[in-house]
């Protein structure tokens, strides 16, 4: 019934709009400098406040850089959903949103550890980005199972030509942890993120 009422819509024109989230775990002792490009785009994004050209570029950057950083990679996992209503789709990127912004679950190093070293932080060994779109139309390689190493590559590539062909509609991009000096830990890894599937 719903194949037929996909025909439907699309015959009669009506615009598609896909609605997907993508968690990247990475791990190693040299992931540190990702987390200066995600605070950063995270800085411009409120600075433009909430110019969805410039957060694209962000997107763009991030996107890039989790490519080069293939090395580290660990795990993943993806969901999404695809809506003909304009209002559903903006209704489950806010549930999305929501949720990634829950997952913040990182332990603050105490100032007292470092006492002696002031300039010294602990550097995270482990990362998870996530990347929240809403964007119009198809994207195959945004709609399939990411947790496969090529895979997670065509989608991350995918993201990149989304934004170039002007097609996103709302970005979102969380991580854990959230800042230098915080750590997320296996234990947390295991409880908060079991969409997670090794690479």
């Amino acid at each position: 019934m719903s194949a037929w009422r996909d025909r439907l819509n699309r015959m009669s024109g009506k615009t598609r709009f896909v609605v997907c989230r993508l968690f990247l775990h990475l791990a190693g002792d040299d992931i540190a400098p990702l987390l200066g490009v995600l605070n950063s785009a995270a800085r411009n994004a409120m600075d433009a406040e909430g110019d969805l050209e410039v957060i694209g570029e962000g997107l763009v950057q991030i996107c890039q850089n989790l490519l080069q950083m293939s090395f580290y990679w660990q795990s993943a996992g993806n969901e999404g959903d695809f809506f003909w209503d304009e209002g559903e789709a903006g209704d489950f990127f806010s549930e999305l949103f929501t949720d990634s912004a829950q997952r913040y679950l990182s332990e603050v190093s105490s100032s007292e550890d470092h006492e002696d070293s002031p300039l010294s932080l602990p550097v995270t060994r482990n990362l998870v980005v996530m990347i929240t779109v809403a964007f119009k139309g198809e994207e195959p390689d945004l709609e399939t199972n990411l947790a496969e190493a090529e895979a997670l590559e065509y989608g991350l590539k995918a993201l990149i030509n989304l934004h170039y062909q002007q097609r996103l509609e709302a970005i979102q991009i969380h991580y854990s942890p959230a800042q230098f000096g915080d750590e997320l830990t296996n234990d947390q890894l295991l409880l908060n993120f079991s969409e997670l599937i090794p690479l």
